[in-house]
């Protein structure tokens, strides 16, 4: 399965900085003012995993083939946009396509980037580009909200009146500037709110645009929201890194003292707020890697090699990984015991080396 995440943010916060660097790419317009990006920039990066080579040099493969993950970069929301303020409706039209969203935030000082309210405060501007999904949602809310109270006068009334109760409860939610993803929602409710395609429902981190002179703000954890997903990168830096072979960035990377890159750290953050896991398959053809939600059963995941595999599944031979590498490869396994032959109940796990039986 492919995943996207939408960089969304104001204008000349680095967010088109920070996608050539994921990237590494020149194709978003990072010009110092205000909607340099109209369109958006869309870009499939491959997902890091040091266990796909391990596994590639233990069964020999021929071609090793990373999961990937899409990033696409929407052009800086203004305060105003839910009203059409800076093409405020297209821009926010375009963040409905994507699975979750990565908010980037100005923590940096450059008096040559110019900031749209004058000031760097990565918690304003959050409470900025909130307030705005909150208001364009509360407008979608309000149309249905309408609908349904006129459909719960007339013929099945009932069934329309839960309507209401359930849009009435967004809606009231949504004016205190909180996101609809913080109610809770029983299975019908769900599917209605799905219909909504609300802003507020996606899953969101923030990403805090550091400078590395800026040691004060690195060192606070909670900058914008205690109960958020937060990650502090340095757009910049990732810049720079994304100039240098890999070789090169990680020597430069020693030398910062800094364990993980920025890609790094977003994707991980980005498949923990999409509850995604990553299932290997190896052998000499090729070695693979491939995405899934947590809790899939065996399988829906062979479903997602080929749509076939769901109905022809029979069984499946997993191992860790690290066990697979231990062992030397498939031949061997068996003499080890660590492999295991499981039915269609077994839920994949990441991590997992997976050969499975299908019945033609």
């Amino acid at each position: 399965m492919s995943c996207s995440i939408g960089i969304v943010g104001l204008p000349n916060v680095g967010k088109s900085t920070l996608f050539n660097a994921l990237t590494r790419s020149k194709q978003a317009n990072a010009a110092n003012y205000p909607f340099c990006t109209i369109d958006p920039n869309v870009g499939v990066v491959e997902v890091p995993d040091e266990r796909l080579q391990k596994l590639t040099q233990v069964s020999k493969s021929q071609k090793t083939i990373p999961t990937t993950i899409e990033f696409i970069d929407i052009a800086g929301i203004v305060k105003g946009a839910s009203e059409g303020e800076g093409l405020g409706n297209k821009f926010l039209s375009h963040i409905r396509e994507v699975d979750a969203i990565a908010q980037v935030v100005r923590a940096f000082s450059d008096e040559n980037v110019i900031h749209v309210h004058n000031r760097v405060d990565p918690k304003d501007d959050a409470a900025i580009i909130n307030t705005e999904l909150a208001l364009a949602d509360l407008q979608t809310v309000e149309k249905r909200l309408k609908a349904a109270r006129t459909s719960a006068k007339g013929a099945g009334a009932k069934e329309f009146q839960s309507q209401v109760d359930l849009f009435e409860k967004i809606f009231n939610h949504l004016q205190t500037g909180s996101p609809a993803r913080q109610l809770e929602y029983t299975d019908d409710e769900i599917a209605l709110v799905q219909e909504l395609h609300l802003l507020t429902m996606k899953p969101m981190l923030y990403v805090v645009n550091n400078d590395e002179e800026n040691k004060k703000t690195r060192k606070q954890e909670n900058i914008i929201d205690e109960t958020a997903t937060q990650i502090q990168i340095s757009a910049k830096l990732e810049a720079e890194l994304a100039d240098l072979s890999p070789e090169e960035a990680r020597q430069y990377l020693h030398e910062l003292g800094i364990e993980q890159t920025g890609l790094d750290k977003l994707i991980v953050a980005g498949y923990k707020l999409l509850n995604l896991i990553t299932f290997l398959t190896s052998g000499e053809p090729e070695t693979r890697a491939w995405t899934v939600k947590a809790d899939t059963k065996a399988p829906e995941a062979a479903g997602v090699i080929h749509t076939d595999f769901v109905k022809g599944f029979v069984k499946a031979d997993v191992v860790n990984w690290q066990d697979f590498v231990a062992a030397g490869g498939w031949s061997k396994l068996r003499e080890t015991g660590k492999m295991r032959l499981e039915g269609k109940e077994y839920i994949i796990k990441d991590g997992d080396v997976c050969y499975f039986h299908i019945n033609a």
